[in-house]
């Protein structure tokens, strides 16, 4: 894990295009665990380093168990704005830092032993819970206390908060997480952002409204830190930056009052702040 932990100098770019849609399918193995075929909808394709195929960050998705909900492709929760957030994302860090990002993103369950290969995952829509079990979440600990990073997002109100504490309790079960204030670094080392970003759906956005939820008013970023405080799980409760990845080139208002100022800027200064901490 610690060959990824590289000092990443980041390129200020004005302004950003939407990507060109268009056709075009890619089929790509999926490393953590079969093989899918992925229309990248005409989200823009590059080549890594032939020499050093590892040398860069690849955007992790967790898989977890869930037997509630559809979700997309006969899955569950975990899936929600797959393919679409990850291809969209890893695109942008390509294309407004100088970070090498692999195109091919992956799905890792916490058994996977390639997991540890990994320094960033992505947990979504954990409202629920996200599945973990005594073994499960000493795993997932055990990766977060070796150098991994895992950012959490997209679940709203009360009772998801919750449903997802009674999971996080499983994983760190004498940690509490703690609500970052604006000031602290994550909010500031790429973008220099003025509030904390709440997301909302494009569904949401569209009819007027900046949250999902009567009980979800305010965004809340919040954070487990090891013992050296820095951030080993950040948590994205309220807000939903993977639907500002996702849906970015369905709607130019969307793209502009959301996903450009909020989401992407919101997400680059996450992995920077996970690959440089």
């Amino acid at each position: 894990m610690r060959r990824f932990v590289t000092a990443l100098m980041l390129i200020a770019i004005c302004g950003m295009c939407l990507a060109q849609r268009g056709e075009g399918r890619r089929r790509f193995r999926n490393r953590g665990n079969t093989d899918i075929s992925v229309d990248r909808r005409g989200v823009p394709d590059w080549d890594v380093d032939a020499e050093f195929p590892d040398d860069v960050f690849t955007f992790a998705r967790l898989k977890y168990d869930a037997s509630y909900g559809g979700g997309y492709y006969g899955w569950s929760k975990w899936a929600t704005d797959y393919p679409d957030s990850d291809l969209n994302f890893s695109f942008r860090l390509q294309q407004l830092t100088s970070l090498r990002v692999n195109p091919d993103p992956v799905v890792l369950e916490l058994n996977d032993p390639k997991l540890f290969d990994h320094p960033f995952l992505y947990i979504i829509e954990p409202g629920r819970g996200f599945g973990v079990t005594p073994e499960t979440g000493e795993i997932l600990r055990r990766y977060c206390l070796n150098g991994g990073f895992v950012m959490v997002d997209d679940f709203w109100g009360e009772d998801e908060w919750y449903g997802f504490y009674q999971d996080l309790k499983v994983v760190f079960p004498d940690r509490e997480p703690q609500e970052l204030p604006l000031e602290h670094p994550i909010f500031h080392c790429v973008y220099d952002l003025k509030e904390k970003p709440q997301v909302p759906s494009i569904g949401h956005a569209m009819s007027g409204y900046r949250t999902e939820r009567w009980d979800a008013q305010e965004a809340h970023y919040r954070a487990v830190f090891d013992d050296d405080e820095r951030i080993m799980m950040i948590i994205c409760h309220n807000t939903d930056l993977g639907d500002g990845w996702e849906r970015e080139g369905e709607n130019e208002d969307y793209f502009h009052q959301f996903s450009e100022k909020w989401a992407y800027p919101m997400g680059i200064n996450i992995v920077f702040y996970a690959m440089t901490h």
